[in-house]
């Protein structure tokens, strides 16, 4: 397998990997495109997301600034709106659903180092991939960490460390992020 068939599955892969190198030299040229847009560009900034990431809906829209990894493991629905200083660290697939909003500085990873002090010096490193559901609201400066999977209908709120998956029609708090009791 190559080191970027090895990223995508989840397994230990080594970053320096020349063409792992190479997308993500496109992945920063591409943000950096879009980071510099203006609010008149709103169909550039379209057309630069669209390249970027591996799959979109016909509406989105992200405020800049924006990061990720490649772009390419980026998968969003319709009416996706992400607003300032999103990140998404995506060496793994994240895919996000339809009608989905991120608060400003929400940070969603699926990159991982592992434990073992041998292997991080070694420039290993694997992901897991984040699955959201449709019709997600996930609050300002809200992370989502690796391998996990939000449900349809939820909101996270400000502040929170998701950790682990969320069900459909839950609302979630906190650090680590717990399911609120229904009212």
């Amino acid at each position: 397998m190559t080191e970027k068939e090895k990223m995508i599955a989840g397994m230990l892969y080594n970053h320096a990997d020349a063409e792992l190198k190479a997308d993500a030299d496109r992945s920063r040229k591409l943000t950096r495109l879009f980071n510099s847009t203006t609010e008149e560009q709103k169909e550039y900034r379209v057309q630069l997301l669209k390249e970027l990431f591996g799959g979109t809906g016909d509406k989105i829209h992200i405020e800049p600034s924006f990061r990720c990894d490649y772009g390419s493991n980026i998968y969003v629905g319709e009416r996706f709106y992400a607003n300032f200083d999103c990140v998404i660290l995506d060496v793994c697939e994240v895919h996000i659903g339809d009608d989905c909003l991120l608060g400003p500085r929400v940070c969603i990873f699926t990159a991982c180092h592992p434990v073992d002090p041998k292997e991080r010096l070694e420039g290993k490193e694997f992901g897991k991939p984040v699955t959201i559901g449709n019709n997600v609201w996930i609050g300002g400066n809200a992370v989502i960490n690796p391998g996990v999977t939000i449900g349809n209908n939820v909101v996270i709120g400000s502040g929170s460390v998701v950790t682990h998956d969320i069900p459909d029609n839950s609302v979630a708090v906190g650090n680590p992020a717990r399911v609120l009791p229904e009212r």
